[in-house]
């Protein structure tokens, strides 16, 4: 049988937003949406948060999720989510826990919604892919950006796109940031933005970073429009 699990990493040492993993959100915890709707999805034989706060802990355990203490190397601003979930699979390998997928779940993700999850498994489980994630639209074309010189006037990357209309440029997509399904023992030389990934696309408006206390204050707004419109 078939054996998923979901890590979430969630450390504490949040500096543009103190607490940011446990910060309230609409009411609630910000990590709990992530972990509720993990164990709503019914996808997963275990619903792990990898942490090195014992505040984190205490909130993930409280929402039903089991929790894994991370050493501390893996706790700064250099340890990669990478490294993280590949420490969490070798130490419950050690206790003899083997999965054959793995969703990587950010605690931020306010948004996310069990029907792209499933998606997403179910697209990955059906292909010779090694990788699934969600994706969103950019909202303005990427061949018509430009940046600012030193002198602070303007220079576009492709100019040769200037006089082009929207419609004729191709569609570009970016990173929702929100889940990330892997097939175990996929051997892939590609990057995660490459020819084995699925991309699961997401309409813009369940798609929103949290990096800074401006984005955790749009999320909510967005979040409570969301749902006051449903």
């Amino acid at each position: 049988m078939t054996k998923n699990i979901c890590i979430i990493p969630a450390r504490g040492g949040s500096k543009r937003i103190p607490k940011k993993n446990i910060k309230l959100f609409c009411g609630k915890p910000l990590i709990a949406y992530s972990i509720e709707t993990a164990l709503k999805s019914g996808l997963f034989d275990k619903v792990l948060v990898s942490t090195d706060s014992e505040e984190i802990a205490k909130v993930a355990k409280m929402y039903g999720a089991k929790v894994q203490k991370r050493p501390p190397e893996l706790a700064d601003d250099y340890g990669s989510t990478w490294d993280v979930i590949d420490y969490v699979l070798a130490k419950l390998e050690e206790e003899g826990e083997r999965y054959d997928y793995i969703c990587t779940i950010y605690a931020t993700a306010p948004f996310l919604q069990v029907k792209y999850l499933k998606e997403g498994y179910e697209k990955l489980k059906n292909s010779d892919a090694c990788r699934s994630f969600a994706v969103t639209t950019m909202p303005f074309p990427i061949q018509r950006t430009f940046k600012i010189t030193k002198d602070g006037r303007c220079q576009m990357f492709q100019p040769e796109n200037y006089f082009k209309r929207s419609q004729d440029l191709e569609e570009a997509y970016q990173d929702a940031g929100q889940f990330y399904w892997e097939k175990v023992g996929c051997k892939s030389e590609d990057i995660f933005f490459g020819k084995d990934s699925i991309p699961i696309v997401l309409p813009r408006h369940l798609v929103q970073d949290i990096d800074t206390m401006e984005d955790f204050k749009r999320a909510e707004l967005m979040y409570k429009a969301l749902h006051d419109c449903i």
